[in-house]
């Protein structure tokens, strides 16, 4: 998917994005909960950049359990980053974040971060080379040995047992209260708009940014996680 049709569909959902997941929160919650123990031994101030950071759910947990730290939001959609600027404001942790609407190639001028999030977006990007040019980009901006906690759809859609769990997935949304037709829209965008790729194949695009060995750390349905340092 182009990255101009990717910010268009999220510009449109920005104000209805958390809403519409509400039902899928448990995902995302228990995927914060690991990341949080991923991240315990970063230092009192440190300072992480969220790549992708959308309404700003991950820098609102974080910023709740630690009060030193600091937060670069970076998104291309305007809408989506005034929803997680507003969330900050509300949270009163708006002094401790700077927002930039723009991809992490444009970030300039700011110090090396110690970790960074990078939940559900390299998916988005289907050349393969180019997709380990945006954990490059990552990598260069984190201290050397920086984490990175990053997650995406991934699963090996040649193998039978893909489209078992495709249904288990779909029939999760449905619960979730997504409509048919916007079942049958996520089922054709996995097909097309969406690089969904064998785990370690994505592991490999991680390491190829940069980073050492990937370690998986969290799965839920086709969503996987994992962390690994800048080299």
């Amino acid at each position: 998917m182009r990255s101009e049709q990717v910010k268009a569909i999220f510009d449109q959902q920005a104000s209805s994005y958390d809403e519409r997941w509400a039902k899928t929160a448990p995902i995302r919650d228990a995927l914060h909960l690991h990341v949080a123990a991923v991240f315990a031994g970063l230092p009192a101030d440190a300072r992480l950049l969220c790549v992708g950071a959308g309404t700003g759910e991950e820098i609102a947990y974080l910023a709740s359990r630690n009060p030193g730290w600091s937060f670069a939001a970076v998104d291309p959609s305007g809408a989506m980053l005034e929803v997680c600027r507003k969330k900050a404001e509300e949270g009163g942790f708006a002094h401790r974040c700077r927002f930039y609407e723009g991809y992490v190639e444009s970030l300039s001028g700011q110090e090396p971060f110690d970790a960074a999030t990078c939940f559900l977006v390299s998916q988005f990007i289907l050349d393969p080379q180019a997709r380990a040019g945006l954990f490059g980009a990552i990598a260069a901006r984190l201290k050397p040995g920086g984490l990175l906690a990053s997650s995406d759809l991934a699963a090996d859609t040649a193998l039978p047992e893909y489209e078992a769990l495709l249904g288990v997935w779909l029939d999760m949304m449905r619960a979730a209260g997504i409509p048919a037709s916007g079942l049958e829209q996520m089922r054709a965008a996995y097909a097309k708009d969406v690089a969904i790729l064998p785990p370690g194949q994505v592991a490999g695009i991680i390491q190829a940014g940069g980073f050492g060995e990937p370690v998986a750390f969290y799965q839920a349905g086709l969503i996987r996680a994992w962390f690994s340092r800048r080299l």
